[in-house]
């Protein structure tokens, strides 16, 4: 079995989980197999240490104008130092030369700020956390940049959202390289969720905002949310709630901008995502625990939000140990 080479580039004020992320899975990778499977090396401006964005140092193990090709992966992280990298010919020269010489690019998080700095993403889509995108976009009008995705790849060149996306584009590695059960072993030691398909949100209303000031939207909101198979009907939720379905929707859109029936459909959309990559229960199954009334349903409601059918969402997934 041969040994990939992985160079993981890394600067000043880089971020520490963008690198971790990286190099623990695939060391991972290499304790599970039957033998050692990637070679992986931080590589920094002059081999210096770097001192992350966290306050703490890492050593490099190799300096970046001194390694060669050829190599499997070229990963450039990303950090609060982005911009500064960015603007470094050094560093720009020499991952232009490494892309020359790699099977494959990526970066994570704002890396793509320097892999479009060094032109590797001109006519590409790409994507880097939901925070910088707009301001990474508009610095490089070449770049197709896409702020949703967990990570997009695009030929032979991946760009992965924000800091723990690494996780999910090294799993995604490990698996098209080695099979989906060496990367099933890595992800459970790794404890983590094993794996969220490239073209899962970044964000989920679940998780993006804080919750409603307004006691009554918030208890609303409880309600739908541990209760995705009852009614929900903006009737049923104002009569519980104890005021009229008019109040019920001027609260809503006061304080969370949606009405409650878009927020209702929103929930049980997002339910259903991750019942179709984390369970083995068929499309009528995950349409019933989630409120739809029939499997059709369920398509419409997927399609309308994420553009893509249920069936193919799910399909992307395919590594995930499926357990009803």
């Amino acid at each position: 079995m041969i040994e990939r080479r992985i160079a993981v580039v890394g600067y000043d004020a880089a971020e520490l989980l963008d690198i971790a992320c990286v190099t623990t899975s695939l060391e991972m990778a290499n304790a599970h197999g039957a033998r050692p499977v990637y070679r992986v090396r931080l590589v920094t401006p002059g081999g210096h240490p770097i001192t992350c964005g966290t306050g703490l140092t890492l050593h490099a193990q190799e300096a970046l104008e001194r390694i060669t090709g050829p190599l499997d992966t070229l990963i450039v992280s990303g950090g609060i130092g982005h911009e500064a990298a960015a603007e470094n010919r050094l560093i720009l020269g020499h991952i232009r030369r490494l892309a020359r010489e790699s099977r494959r690019v990526a970066s994570v998080c704002t890396g793509a700020d320097v892999l479009a700095a060094a032109g590797l993403l001109d006519g590409r889509r790409a994507t880097t956390h939901w925070e910088q995108a707009y301001d990474i976009a508009a610095r490089h009008p070449k770049v197709l940049f896409d702020p949703s995705p967990i990570f997009i790849r695009d030929g032979n060149t991946y760009t992965a959202a924000g800091v723990t996306s690494a996780l999910d584009l090294t799993l995604a590695f490990i698996e098209e390289d080695h099979g989906a059960e060496l990367a099933r072993r890595v992800s459970r030691s790794l404890v983590t969720y094993l794996q969220r398909p490239g073209n899962q949100a970044q964000m989920s209303m679940f998780t993006v905002a804080s919750p409603p000031l307004n006691s009554l939207v918030k208890k609303v909101v409880d309600h739908v949310t541990g209760h995705l198979d009852a009614d929900l009907t903006t009737v049923a939720l104002a009569v519980g709630a104890g005021v009229s379905g008019r109040h019920l929707t001027r609260l809503f859109l006061k304080h969370l901008g949606q009405t409650p029936g878009r927020f209702v459909r929103q929930a049980r959309t997002e339910a259903a995502a991750h019942l179709l990559v984390s369970t083995s229960l068929p499309m009528a199954g995950v349409a019933a625990r989630c409120g739809f009334g029939t499997a059709e349903t369920l398509r419409q409601a997927f399609v309308r939000q994420y553009g893509i059918s249920p069936s193919r969402y799910r399909s992307t997934a395919t590594s995930t140990t499926p357990t009803a």
